[in-house]
């Protein structure tokens, strides 16, 4: 068997999640698909749940992390701002720096795992 490492980083706004982990993959997928409902489906979630998790995310920040543009006959869109393409990118770095310095701890702890 084979381990795997997660961290699970959230930061919170009063009892909210302002940003987390779930929120950060809908933020990279919407970026991916151009789109609530791809990026729903893409995470195999609803469009309605994936569209609160972009409204909580954007009231949470100081500026919109998510800009919608209504569909119609030219059909509509979503995308990332810069603040939405910085929150992804700080989030992953975080995540890194955090994976890097725990690294001798995290092969001790898989040492501890049975075969």
């Amino acid at each position: 068997m084979k381990s795997k490492v997660q961290f699970r980083l959230r930061i919170y706004r009063d009892d909210n999640i302002a940003i987390g982990p779930g929120k950060v993959a809908l933020l990279e997928a919407v970026a991916e698909t151009g789109s609530i409902s791809a990026a729903a489906r893409h995470l195999g979630m609803s469009y309605r749940r994936a569209w609160v998790l972009i409204d909580e995310t954007n009231r949470a920040l100081a500026l919109p992390a998510v800009n919608t543009a209504a569909g119609g006959a030219h059909g509509g869109g979503t995308a990332l701002t810069e603040v939405g393409i910085e929150l992804v990118t700080r989030y992953r770095a975080i995540e890194n720096t955090a994976r890097l310095a725990a690294a001798a701890d995290i092969t001790a702890l898989n040492r501890l795992l049975a075969p």
